[in-house]
């Protein structure tokens, strides 16, 4: 992954959080994917767009009707 638009102090701080919220606004790399695990423990702390974020909740908590 090409990083060039980071504070460092933010990088270092949560990195997992970090990569997860880049991975979700800018794409990922060919063939590499999110784990779900890692984003259901981290969903409250990332930072996305609340569209992506709709439909990435859509995806990981479906309602049952």
């Amino acid at each position: 992954m090409h990083i060039w638009d980071y504070k460092t102090k933010d990088k270092n701080n949560l990195p997992e959080t970090w990569m997860l919220e880049r991975s979700i606004n800018f794409g990922l790399e060919d063939n590499e994917r999110i784990s779900e695990k890692v984003l259901r423990r981290n969903w409250d702390k990332i930072k996305i767009d609340p569209a992506k974020r709709k439909f990435l909740e859509f995806l990981l908590w479906p309602k049952k009707y």
